[in-house]
């Protein structure tokens, strides 16, 4: 596995700015950080199952489509390069205000049902580089908590510094969003060598 675009990807998809993070940010600054770790502990429950579901989804592709792993790759590299274009080209969307929304731990766990980015972050980060390394039960698991106390290191973290990392975003934002692209097209990249 190349650790290092697996970490870098991991990272750079987990703490930029998406569903979970935004809506744990918000809840911290309205609620508390205290009341809203029960919200990110949620976003990690709801992570770790859709990284199962990613993992024996992916699995069963591989199995009955052997040579889809190819093209796997090939999806989850462009996927990677889309992403990097999106962050690059985000627009600022001053002004909006996040709904009042329950911040518990169910919350949190259902919304990974309905995050696209979650979903199609788990499809491609196992069938890129996980699969083709790794593929017995206990690995599938491990990697699946793994990633699932990423999710709930990037949900807290934006929690934790809500109103300073809001600050930060909105100050060096394109600075920011130029570093995390290029890291995502490294990824890309490296994946192929």
């Amino acid at each position: 596995m190349p650790l290092l675009s697996f970490l870098l990807y991991v990272t750079v998809t987990s703490f930029t700015p998406g569903p979970n993070n935004i809506m744990a940010m918000a809840f911290a600054n309205k609620y508390g950080l205290k009341k809203t770790i029960g919200f990110c502990a949620g976003v990690s429950a709801g992570f770790f199952v859709i990284m199962l579901i990613c993992s024996y989804f992916n699995l069963m592709l591989k199995s009955f489509m052997p040579k889809i792993e190819f093209v796997m790759t090939i999806l989850g590299a462009v996927y990677m390069l889309y992403l990097a274009y999106k962050i690059v080209s985000s627009k600022d969307k001053g002004g909006e205000k996040e709904e009042d929304k329950n911040n518990s731990f169910l919350a949190g766990m259902l919304l990974q049902f309905i995050n696209p980015k979650g979903i199609l972050y788990g499809i491609t980060v196992i069938a890129t580089f996980i699969l083709p390394y790794y593929q017995s039960q206990l690995s599938l698991l491990l990697f699946a908590v793994i990633l699932a106390f990423v999710g709930f290191l990037s949900t807290f973290s934006w929690s934790l510094f809500g109103s300073m990392f809001q600050r930060f975003l909105s100050k060096y934002k394109s600075q920011f969003n130029i570093v995390m692209a290029l890291l995502l097209v490294y990824s890309a990249i490296s994946i192929f060598f």
